[in-house]
């Protein structure tokens, strides 16, 4: 009968390993996700933590072989462990972003330590239960059995559930909550085989109690600390299954986010919109079907709509919440001019890559204004390919405008651009203009036709001018590339390493 009681003991003492998978997948990917949104370059961000956790995993496998007493002790404090580091992780790394040079330090050093301790994990359960030898060939079955299994579980719940419907900060408390309360449970479970149990259980409960709390009010944590990473007061925060969107306004200035780079500013978006959509749409022979991919705040949508030929525009954004949010708030939607619930449009939440393959119709203009190249799925839609899908969406007289990032401070982006967008049969006429908020701004205009440089500006507007038109053709020499620039594609997508060079010189 003991011994029944003391296999079905190890049995749930087991049966936390799947718990504690789970936790450790999340962590790292919490780790390598916010990494990709503060930092950019995803591949690099998930290389990177991957490399460093596998690791220290060894390390710490390596390390728990001095531990030859009190391995229950040491369990307890291994979990405790991975549950504060790994709960405040979020928290430790936003603050690193806002207020440390060496962001890099701050990151590498969490995943050590998570690493070290989750490395430590299996060998002392091991250990535990390695008294009971008759059972150990089936307990280390087990154990591995589960620890598979919860890190599967972690790897989908992350990106399915978890983030999307949490966000980053309430994610990494829960997560480590889930931690606190295995050593909770092994506490009041193997009472008889720890020393000093009253501090142990006091500590467990005080941590426990401390994550939760961080828990139920991370929404308030997030807004706090999110509103140091921007000028203005922050008014909106919402974690989408794709994206993480915030708003900031500051008198009449209303600005919108996305994983922390700037959309727009209410004070000067017209410029922007206004050289994206007028250019176009003024040398354009036929505009009555019109494709915006991307431009999900509607302002895009608002310059095409001014031309009365205009039956429909199509606009393709991944992402329903941020059409639902430029729809729902109301100083959004009154500067779109309430483009997102205009008869005329048709909105389509997939990927633009994916629609275009799927395409069959023929557009008069295709506006591409996505954000910018600094990650790998982004990066897929300014590759070769994609302009080429494009083409094939277009009339033979159909013209493509894209956002092409500054040819200021990211020149070599810029005309990586230019050139894959040429590579691709199409006549393209670069421009650009001075927007405050984001400084030095271009785009590349492109038509199977050649394309002449006479405009005639015949729509209301507040910034441009058929005599201001010719100027934006005009580049500096401290705006053109500084290397010999090879085309973006798929198999060699050159643009993110352009792209993040002129971030690290920016920073």
């Amino acid at each position: 009968m003991e011994s029944a009681q003391e296999t079905g003991k190890y049995r749930l003492l087991m049966l936390t390993t799947l718990i504690i998978s789970g936790c450790s997948i999340c962590y790292e990917l919490i780790i390598s996700a916010l990494s990709s949104f503060l930092k950019g370059d995803s591949v690099l961000q998930y290389s990177v933590t991957i490399g460093i956790y596998m690791s220290a995993m060894g390390l710490g496998s390596y390390l728990s072989k001095f531990l030859k007493e009190k391995l229950f002790n040491w369990f307890v404090v291994v979990e405790i462990g991975v549950g504060v580091v790994g709960g405040l992780s979020t928290l430790i790394l936003f603050l690193a972003n806002i207020y440390l040079v060496r962001y890099q330090i701050v990151m590498y050093t969490i995943i050590l330590v998570i690493g070290i301790f989750v490395g430590m994990e299996i060998p002392i359960l091991t250990r535990i239960i390695e008294d009971d030898e008759k059972n150990l060939r089936v307990t280390l079955s087990s154990i591995f059995s589960f620890d598979y299994i919860g890190g599967l579980i972690g790897s989908i719940a992350f990106p399915l559930l978890l983030l999307p419907h949490l966000g980053y900060f309430c994610t990494a408390f829960l997560v480590g909550s889930l931690n606190i309360i295995v050593s909770l449970i092994i506490i009041l479970n193997y009472k008889e085989r720890l020393s000093h149990y009253r501090r142990f259980l006091f500590v467990t409960v005080g941590v426990l109690v401390a994550m939760l709390l961080g828990t139920i009010f991370s929404e308030n944590i997030s807004k706090f600390v999110e509103s140091g990473m921007y000028r203005d007061k922050v008014v909106f925060v919402r974690q989408t299954k794709f994206q993480h969107i915030v708003i900031t306004k500051h008198r009449d200035d209303l600005r919108l986010f996305i994983n922390g780079n700037v959309q727009f500013c209410s004070l000067d978006e017209y410029r922007y919109h206004e050289a994206f959509v007028h250019l176009a749409m003024t040398k354009a022979p036929k505009r009555e079907n019109i494709l915006v991919l991307g431009g999900g705040d509607g302002l895009a949508a608002r310059e095409v709509f001014k031309y009365p030929e205009v039956k429909k525009i199509t606009l393709v954004d991944l992402d329903k919440e941020i059409i639902r949010v430029c729809r729902e708030q109301k100083e959004i939607a009154k500067l779109n001019n309430y483009s997102l619930d205009d008869p005329r449009m048709e909105i389509i939440n997939d990927d633009a890559y994916k629609f275009l393959v799927e395409n069959k119709f023929k557009y008069d203009l295709i506006f591409v204004d996505l954000p910018d190249p600094n990650n790998e799925t982004l990066n897929k839609l300014y590759t070769n390919v994609f302009y080429r899908l494009c083409k094939g969406s277009l009339t033979d007289t159909g013209i493509l405008t894209v956002q092409s990032t500054s040819p200021y401070y990211a020149s070599d982006a810029f005309w990586c651009i230019n050139k894959t967008i040429m590579s691709e049969g199409f006549n393209v006429l670069p421009y650009h203009l001075e927007v405050p908020s984001f400084g030095d701004w271009g785009f590349n205009m492109a038509s199977i036709q050649p394309i002449d440089t006479n405009f005639e500006i015949i729509e209301d507007t507040q910034f441009l001018t058929s005599e201001k038109v010719p100027s934006l053709f005009v580049f500096g020499k401290d705006e053109k590339a500084k290397q010999e620039l090879c085309v973006n594609s798929l198999s060699k997508p050159i643009l993110i390493n352009y792209y993040m060079a002129a971030e690290k010189k920016l920073y």
